[in-house]
C-alpha cells in the first residue's frame, strides 16, 4: 500500500462516524465492510460466516454471463444466496454487452440487491478471452456493457476494477469516469495492475484518486489486512468502503474486528483454537449440507488449512487434511488437533 506517513489524517483516532454505512443506490449498507468476490472462496457457507461477523456486503464468485444464458446447470447453482446473505452482489464477468444483458436480468431475478461487473480480473484465461482487466485495455466495450447492463435492471450496477492494465498504462480514474458515465452506481477499485496479479504492494493513492473522480461510493481493495488497515484505507484514500479479501481467509474474525477497532480504537481479543477449528467444522458441515460430501470436501481442504495456520504443527495437519476423502475424516482430525493443542502436545 502507498501511504504517505506525513499525511495530517493519520493524526486522528477512529470513531463511531468510520464505521458507518453508506449506499450503493437504492441499497443501504449498514457499516463500510465488504467481502471481496474470490473465485473458489466466496461461495454460500463463507459469505454467510462473514456475515454474521459483521460485513455489510457480500459478492458471490464471479460468474460467467455467457454460462448463465446458456442455462450451465453448475453456473446456475452459483446463484444460490440465502435469506440471510442479503444485501448481496452477484459478480458477472464477460465480454458481449448483450450476453451481460441478458444474464444481469436472470440474477436480477435470482435476488441479486446489487450486479457488479468484473473489470479486473488478472486470470490468463480470463483475460484471453477479453474479459477481466482485459476490458480495461478496451474501454469503449466496457462502457457498453456498462450501459446495456444499467438499461436491463433495475437494481444497482457497479463495477471492479484494477489500477490499469500495467505501470505504462495506469487509466483507472478515467476508465471510473467512463463506468459512471455509463451508468454505475459504483466502483470498487484494486490498487494493483493486471501484471502485477496478486503480488507487490496496492496503490492506495490510485484509490483515492479514483474516489475524489467520481460522484459515486468508491470501495477500496488491496492489502486490507487488519482492523489497523481498513482505518487507514478509510482515512487515506477518503472511500465508501473498504473491500477484504485475502485477509478473510481463515479468519472471518477480520469483519468483527475491523468494526471493532473503527468504532472505538481498540482490538478485540483474537480468536483462540478453540474458536478457529469449531469455526472450520461448521463451515465444513455447512459446505456438505450445499454441495454434498465429495464437492465439500475437496473445497473444504484450503479452508481447513487457513483456520489453522499459524498454530503450532499445522504443517502436519495441514498433510493430513490434504489427504482426507471424507468429512468425517476431517472432522476426526479437526477434533484430535484441538485436543493435542489444548493439552500442550
Amino acid at each position: 500500500m502507498a501511504l504517505s506517513a506525513s499525511d495530517s489524517s493519520f493524526r486522528r483516532e477512529p470513531d463511531s462516524v468510520l464505521a458507518d454505512g453508506f449506499a450503493i443506490g437504492g441499497v443501504r449498507l449498514m457499516n463500510p465492510l465488504v467481502l471481496a468476490p474470490m473465485a473458489g472462496v466466496s461461495d454460500a457457507p463463507f459469505r454467510r460466516i462473514c456475515k454474521e461477523m459483521g460485513c455489510a456486503l457480500v459478492y458471490t464468485e464471479m460468474i460467467s454471463g455467457m454460462a448463465l444464458v446458456y442455462r450451465n446447470r453448475r453456473t446456475l447453482d452459483m446463484l444460490h444466496v440465502s435469506e440471510d446473505e442479503h444485501p448481496i452482489a452477484i459478480q458477472l464477468f464477460g465480454s458481449d454487452p448483450r450476453v451481460m444483458a441478458s444474464a444481469a436480468r436472470i440474477v436480477m431475478d435470482g435476488g441479486a440487491d446489487v450486479i457488479d461487473i468484473n473489470m479486473g480480473c488478472p486470470v490468463p484465461k480470463i483475460v484471453n478471452n477479453g474479459e477481466g482487466s482485459a476490458l480495461m485495455r478496451d474501454p469503449e466495450r466496457a462502457w457498453a456493457i456498462v450501459a446495456a447492463v444499467r438499461q436491463a435492471v433495475d437494481v444497482p450496477v457497479t463495477v471492479k476494477i484494477r489500477k490499469g492494465w500495467d505501470d505504462s498504462s495506469v487509466n483507472a480514474v478515467e476508465f471510473a469516469k467512463g463506468c459512471v458515465d455509463a451508468g454505475a452506481d459504483g466502483v470498487a477499485v484494486h490498487g494493483r495492475t493486471r501484471e502485477q496479479g496478486y503480488s507487490g504492494d496496492a496503490d492506495w493513492n490510485i484509490i483515492a484518486q479514483v474516489a475524489h473522480a467520481v460522484d459515486v461510493p468508491v470501495i477500496g481493495n488491496g492489502d486490507v489486512i487488519s482492523a489497523e488497515n481498513s482505518f487507514e484505507m478509510l482515512e487515506s484514500t477518503g472511500c465508501a468502503g473498504v473491500m477484504i479479501g485475502r485477509g478473510a481467509l481463515g479468519n472471518p474474525w477480520i469483519f468483527r474486528d475491523c468494526l471493532h477497532y473503527l468504532a472505538t480504537g481498540t482490538h478485540l481479543p483474537q480468536p483462540q483454537p478453540r474458536d478457529r477449528i469449531s469455526m472450520a467444522l461448521r463451515h465444513l458441515d455447512d459446505a456438505v449440507d450445499l454441495k454434498g460430501e465429495k464437492v465439500a470436501v475437496r473445497e473444504m481442504r484450503k479452508h481447513m488449512a487457513w483456520y489453522i495456520k499459524g498454530l503450532r504443527g499445522a504443517a502436519r495437519i495441514r498433510e493430513a487434511i490434504n489427504a482426507s476423502e471424507d468429512a468425517e475424516a476431517l472432522r476426526s482430525i479437526m477434533s484430535a488437533y484441538l485436543r493435542q493443542l489444548e493439552d500442550g502436545v
